[in-house]
């Protein structure tokens, strides 16, 4: 397992950050656990699902292609 963040959970973070949403808000926005939030952004989970990914996505009002890229 790679020590590097995954490419998805440092773009949740830099567009989290962008539009100025704590880690607990997104979490509440895209109903999933502020734990799960934690994890995919410290790269503790690479690859969420893709219905965890879909929820953070729309949270974010961005596409999947733009969390994936």
């Amino acid at each position: 397992m790679s020590t590097e963040k995954s490419t998805i959970g440092k773009n949740i973070k830099k567009l989290r950050n962008k539009k100025g949403i704590s880690q607990d808000k997104l979490s509440k926005l895209a109903d999933i656990s502020h734990n799960t939030i934690i994890k995919i952004e410290s790269g503790a989970i690479q690859s969420p699902t893709v219905d965890t990914a879909h929820k953070i996505a729309k949270a974010l009002d961005v596409s999947l292609d733009d969390l994936m890229k």
